[in-house]
């Protein structure tokens, strides 16, 4: 084993509930674990549903692949909102943003953010109607993969032919969602940023939007997390902060690789500044979301 290798004992770890207060109403807790679960099976044969009954439709009243790509996924988008939207009814999870406008309003940027939990891409997607996301091939093998391939970009192919994909969606005014980290945040240490997001961005020529994830604690969303899991003490709290956008013009001039690390760069500690600043102020959540 090597200095840089890290055994799955150390992986489990850093994802450990360890720190988590315990369970403060048991019944309460219980309920959250079903209503989590129950929306699982409800996103996994929802996603099916779409491919199957609606999507054909979608492409029925498009006149190419271009148009029929653009409606997917704003339709894509809506699903999610209406997902999101039961999910807080029902005290699953809530939502606090602001700049809705600016959500709604983002054209041809690559979205970058933390990622606490496996529901980060699907709040992104719900308040930005063109977005997609790279996300692993892993989920190819998931009940999610019928919305998969029509909606999001795998990692499984080769990185050129991924900047080819993402630069023809952004000609067409999309954003593509990117989680640097390459995998979900750690609840305990870090992950490295890996450079692809900022590659994809030099590669297709369109500024960073970065985006924070705040609020509480999302144990049982997070990797490694047991599926009957939740927040010990209270419900999911997602606090989205918009943060400035990092352009790219600086770097264009600069030698590729040298531009991709001042570019990466930039990014995690824009990310973790606004991660230290939120965790000297959370009024509204009494875990603090892993970062």
């Amino acid at each position: 084993m090597t200095a840089n290798t890290i055994s799955k004992e150390e992986i489990k770890a850093r994802y450990s509930p360890e720190g988590l207060p315990p369970v403060s109403n048991p019944f309460l807790y219980a309920y959250r674990c079903i209503i989590k679960n129950l929306f699982y099976v409800i996103f996994g044969i929802g996603s099916i549903l779409i491919v199957t009954a609606s999507f054909p439709f979608i492409r029925l009243s498009s006149k190419n692949n271009e148009e029929f790509g653009i409606k997917a996924r704003r339709f894509i988008s809506h699903v999610f909102r209406v997902f999101l939207f039961f999910l807080s009814v029902l005290q699953g999870a809530k939502l606090k943003t602001e700049n809705r406008a600016e959500y709604r309003n983002m054209h041809k940027k690559i979205i970058v953010a933390n990622h606490p939990s496996i529901l980060d891409f699907v709040y992104i997607m719900s308040m930005v109607p063109n977005a997609t996301c790279i996300v692993s091939e892993h989920l190819a093998k998931t009940p999610f993969v019928a919305i998969v391939k029509y909606a999001y970009i795998l990692n499984s192919t080769d990185f050129e032919t991924v900047c080819r994909e993402c630069k023809k969606l952004i000609d067409q005014g999309c954003n593509v969602i990117i989680f640097p980290e390459g995998t979900r945040t750690p609840r305990h240490g870090r992950n490295v940023y890996k450079k692809g997001a900022v590659r994809i961005a030099l590669y297709c020529g369109c500024d960073i939007q970065p985006i924070f994830i705040g609020g509480s604690d999302k144990y049982g969303l997070g990797k490694h997390d047991i599926i009957w899991s939740y927040n010990p003490v209270e419900q999911y709290l997602y606090d989205f902060k918009l943060l400035p956008e990092i352009k790219i013009a600086p770097y264009t001039e600069l030698s590729a690789p040298i531009a991709a690390k001042r570019l990466i760069d930039e990014v995690e500690n824009t990310i973790m500044d606004a991660a230290r600043q939120y965790s000297e102020c959370h009024p509204l959540c009494k875990t603090l979301n892993n970062y």
